[in-house]
């Protein structure tokens, strides 16, 4: 970013940081007027309205971030995060989309590590190879590249990533224009490592978690869930921005939609949260863990009553595709970099056409399996059906198929063929319920 562009940035957080609440609504109102903003204007009209309402939780939200969330912290989000990761550099994403003729992605999804201190029963990574791993220097050298196409928001997964904290924290401070955000199952979290995310600022845990004690420990091991509260706990100690991730399933999915569960994180700090739900990935994975189309309906309901009334920022990776009209994947709006370097479309497609150690990221978002997804997105016109595996599983298929990619799992991979075959069940069961959400939606 330019010297005159930092500036403004900087005056801006300082402005808006005084009084979350009041100046973000002053300076809503401003980029309503501007035309630089008139293709954002609906909605930056509904964040106004929404906010500026002393009724709507999302106003206790803004409150709470002032007075909970420590000053470094508190103003690379709004810096790295809001400015630089989301307003500052999305129209050039879009000129360089339609000049370039391929996805420029959001936010990029890396794994730094491959390894694990747990064994998750259906990780959507236990077929990877737990060697595998990028270099301090392959991740540098990829975040420059993303930055060089306006990406300043980047997530982490693995494997554990925080098995490099060392590393991670490294990269915050190398790109203090730039946002981070690990994905982590909470058992390292302490208060030396939350003392030093409050140091860097630019540095948020998604803490997984899979209902309460019984249902947590079940999946990740016994005594995981009372690790990651006690991680909530240090990263609260320090006034860090943090949130959880949950994966709703067959046999936990009325726990984790239920008040109580929500009651629990929100008093553990969380102000932000990530619902996923459970893909059958790999050769050992759990076909019955799969939702029945009225637990999906469930959440799909339960995630939309917590917004109305909690002040936390929730999102749910299927069912809010209604919002940016269907998948995200393929670099629409993210991909994956697993740790042994291979681009992938999505976290829950392990097939590829590149790898990072052979080929840029920009010639990577121009591969066959990239196009491809750029061609056929979106997959369905339900925008409730948006996903090319769970709910399209034919488009797997024929996507990996006509783009020639490999699979990245270890010892050989399963065939798109196989993966479809697991879902298929799902696709057409959810189907017919989704089309008459979807209908009723258009009735409204």
């Amino acid at each position: 970013m330019n010297y005159l562009t930092n500036c403004f940035s900087k005056t801006l957080v300082s402005y808006i940081d005084k009084n979350p609440v009041s100046n973000a609504v002053k300076v809503l109102r401003l980029m309503e007027k501007l035309s630089f903003f008139s293709e954002n204007k609906p909605a930056i009209t509904k964040v106004k309205n929404t906010i500026s309402d002393p009724l709507n939780p999302w106003n206790e939200f803004f409150r709470r971030f002032k007075s909970e969330v420590n000053d470094n912290s508190r103003k690379k989000f709004l810096s790295n995060f809001l400015l630089n990761g989301c307003i500052m550099t999305t129209n050039k994403k879009e000129r360089l989309r339609h000049n370039l003729s391929r996805n420029i992605p959001w936010t990029l999804l890396i794994d730094p590590t491959s390894a694990c201190n747990l064994h998750c029963t259906g990780c959507w990574a236990a077929d990877y190879s737990r060697t595998d791993q990028l270099s301090y220097e392959q991740i540098n050298c990829l975040i420059n590249e993303a930055k060089q196409l306006s990406i300043h928001f980047f997530l982490f997964s693995g494997g554990e990533p925080l098995l490099r904290k060392d590393d991670l924290l490294r990269l915050c401070r190398e790109h203090n224009d730039s946002y981070f955000i690990a994905f982590t199952n909470g058992t390292l979290v302490d208060d030396k490592l939350a003392e030093e995310i409050a140091q860097v600022g630019n540095f948020a845990l998604l803490f997984s978690i899979d209902g309460m004690e019984a249902s947590t420990d079940e999946r990740r091991g016994k005594g995981t869930y009372r690790k990651v509260l006690q991680g909530m706990k240090s990263m609260r100690k320090f006034g860090n921005l943090f949130g959880f991730s949950t994966t709703y399933h067959r046999y936990n999915t009325e726990e984790i939609g239920s008040e109580e569960f929500m009651d629990l994180l929100e008093s553990q700090g969380c102000r932000f949260g990530w619902y996923f739900t459970y893909i059958p990935i790999g050769r050992d994975a759990h076909p019955d863990y799969i939702v029945t189309p009225l637990q999906r309906k469930l959440m799909y309901e339960k995630v939309r009553e917590f917004r109305r009334k909690r002040p936390l920022f929730l999102l749910d990776f299927w069912n809010d595709a209604e919002y940016i009209d269907g998948c995200v994947a393929g670099g629409r709006y993210y991909c994956h970099i697993n740790a042994k370097g291979d681009a992938e479309p999505c976290a829950f497609i392990h097939y590829s056409n590149a790898n990072i150690r052979e080929m840029n990221l920009l010639d990577i978002l121009n591969t066959p399996l990239f196009q491809q997804y750029r061609k056929n997105q979106p997959f369905n016109k339900n925008m409730l059906r948006p996903c090319p595996c769970l709910d399209n599983p034919h488009y797997l298929v024929q996507m990996v198929n006509e783009s020639g990619a490999f699979s990245t799992q270890d010892h050989g991979g399963e065939k798109p063929e196989a993966l479809a075959r697991k879902c298929l069940q799902h696709a057409e069961g959810w189907g017919p319920v989704a089309d008459e959400l979807w209908d009723r939606k258009g009735t409204n």
